[in-house]
This record gives C-alpha cells, sequence and structure tokens, in this order.
C-alpha cells in the first residue's frame, strides 16, 4: 500500500488548493496508509499554521480515520487517543497519541512532566 506525508493529508482537511487537492484524492483513491508520525504532524500542522482550534482539529482526525481510502496506522490506537484528546481540550493529540501507543504496546506508565497529561490512566505524573 502507498503511504502519504503531512501535505497530502493537510490538503484533503483543508481543501485549499484546487489543483493539490485534486492530486491528493488520485492518489489516496486507490488506497493510502498515514503513519502515527504524520498524522501527529499534521494535527500539528492544522493548530499552527491553520489556526484550526481543539475541536476542529478533532473533526479533521475522525475525519480521517474514516475516510474511505486512508488506513491509519494502528487505527485503534488513533481511535482511543481522539477520545482522550475529545475529552481533555487542554492536551494535544500527540500527546494523547503517544499514550495509546505505550499502552498498546505494554509499556506504562508513561512518564511524564506535563500536567495535564500526568492526569490520564496510564500516565505517571513525575
Amino acid at each position: 500500500m502507498r503511504a502519504v506525508d503531512t501535505n497530502v493529508l493537510v490538503r484533503l482537511v483543508t481543501r485549499d488548493d484546487v489543483a493539490q487537492v485534486r492530486a491528493a484524492e488520485a492518489f489516496v483513491e486507490k488506497g493510502a496508509w498515514v503513519s502515527h508520525l504524520v498524522l501527529a504532524d499534521t494535527t500539528w500542522v492544522l493548530s499552527a499554521a491553520y489556526d484550526l482550534g481543539h475541536a476542529a482539529v478533532a473533526t479533521a482526525i475522525d475525519m480521517l480515520l474514516h475516510h474511505k481510502s486512508l488506513t491509519l496506522q494502528d487505527g485503534d490506537v488513533v481511535a482511543a487517543a481522539l477520545e482522550h484528546y475529545r475529552r481533555k481540550p487542554s492536551l494535544g493529540f500527540s500527546d494523547c497519541l503517544l499514550l495509546e501507543i505505550a499502552r498498546k504496546a505494554g509499556h506504562t506508565p508513561l512518564g511524564t512532566f506535563d500536567k495535564n497529561l500526568g492526569k490520564l490512566e496510564g500516565a505517571e505524573r513525575l
């Protein structure tokens, strides 16, 4: 299966460049894989460069998770991370994803200095 980078996902979400949106859609049409790193980077770009708020970023993740042509790395992990992210607006999606990756791998608790992340089950604030 093919894979995509951050810019392809950003075009699919923001639809801000007609030619690139068409190219992105054509590329993923036959199926494409999205790594955790690309997904985390995409959420950062949507927040930092496009100034999307928490709810809009959550909606974008949900859209990508349920996209007919995309396969997200460990979709179950992404879905669990999205639930944390929706419940705790003070957390970044990448923090939620990191916790769920560690949980799936059996490597908890996740040590953190992050006050909010440290409140989640499976994390330990140091």
